[in-house]
């Protein structure tokens, strides 16, 4: 039996469904897998709970009553006492967490992440944790990085890797957007209320400034980008910022209070198009010219991306091999089940392949 200690950052809307989907099935991986998942240690940004034991069931209560105040070595402290297999997930969109994945590596962690930060830093930064990955023998899988639980990352470093030619990647990147501007075409709504909508049922990042913005889309195709061996910043990438100038830079709260200032300009949006088009919100990566757009645009009804529903995202990958006729992947792009379910499949992924250290059992 291969025991495997996972220490998870972030317990919100993806992290507690992954904790759940981790504890409920944790009798089905020793059984088809071969492998005892434990988590021994639970994090927000203020406070920590650890059991050497594994957490339970009754975690929620465990973290309001026995927590303790988090210290920047309170998961070391306890993961340098076990010689197993250790696994850092980051269910968060922290800047400060991802900055820290240099030091997790020099732990012996594994990693694993929904948060796309690390990837999208400065290439140098990215240069940095590759390095250290390849001299520490330890794995690093961000799948949820672009379409959730969606295999986008994968396909495009399968066919890099086996070094095909890659043309261009196009399509409905965010799921949250996906879901927003599908009900904003549909429905008599103001734009400002199906935001709010969105992010009560999980579909936004904490901020939906960062789906707003095009930022997370912007990110996504600059993992892309990098996975197809291009070399680029995210400056470099041209976007179109949903959210007007005067809410950019108000905190979280004064831009819920104040999102109604963005339903005149969406709604103008809205009421330009032709009886046969709608919005989507578009994410265009040109591989061989290293260009990269966010953007609105107005699409025919009857294309693809024009009839997605939900919060599906939609992917054309243009190759060599696929030129004329892309590699589509579509599906749910967005939401706390498919993101912490994509997550616990790279969990099993490096779990599965990662150097063995075996116990009794």
């Amino acid at each position: 039996m291969k025991q495997i200690h996972l220490y998870i950052f972030g317990i919100g809307n993806v992290g507690s469904t992954l904790i759940n989907q981790v504890l409920q099935s944790h009798s089905f991986f020793k059984n088809k897998h071969n492998l005892d998942l434990k988590i021994i240690g639970l994090a927000n940004s203020k406070r920590v709970l650890i059991d050497p034991n594994g957490i339970t069931q009754k975690w929620k209560e465990d973290f309001s009553s026995i927590s303790v105040v988090r210290e920047s070595d309170s998961f070391y402290k306890v993961a340098n006492l076990y010689d197993v297999t250790k696994i850092a997930i980051d269910a968060t969109a922290s800047k400060e967490v991802s900055q820290h994945y240099p030091e997790l590596l020099d732990h012996n962690f594994n990693i694993i992440t929904a948060n796309k930060i690390a990837n999208t830093l400065s290439q140098s930064f990215y240069d940095v944790i590759r390095t250290a990955l390849k001299n520490k023998g330890l794995q690093f899988e961000y799948e949820t990085n672009v379409g959730a639980g969606l295999p986008i990352i994968n396909a495009v470093r399968d066919l890099y890797n086996s070094g095909e030619q890659l043309f261009a990647i196009n399509g409905v990147f965010s799921g949250s957007l996906s879901y927003i501007f599908n009900r904003f075409s549909e429905e008599n709504k103001p734009f400002s209320e199906i935001v709010i909508d969105a992010l009560k049922d999980g579909y936004t990042e904490p901020d939906p400034r960062e789906d707003l913005s095009g930022n997370d889309v912007a990110r996504k195709l600059l993992v892309l980008a990098r996975e197809a061996g291009l070399k680029l910043e995210f400056d470099d990438i041209e976007i179109d910022n949903l959210v007007i100038p005067s809410l950019r830079t108000a905190s979280l709260n004064q831009f819920l209070d104040q999102v109604t200032l963005l339903d005149e300009v969406l709604q103008e949006k809205k009421d330009a198009l032709a009886s046969d088009q709608v919005l989507r919100h578009l994410g265009e990566l040109d591989v061989v010219n290293g260009v990269l757009k966010v953007s609105l645009k107005a699409v025919p009804k009857s294309s693809p991306a024009g009839q997605l529903k939900g919060s599906d995202g939609f992917f054309e990958i243009y190759s060599e091999s696929y030129a004329s006729n892309p590699l589509v992947i579509k599906g749910a792009g967005a939401g706390r089940e498919v993101t912490a379910r994509g997550l616990l499949s790279d969990i099993i992924k490096v779990s599965k392949t990662c150097k063995e250290v075996l116990v009794a059992g």
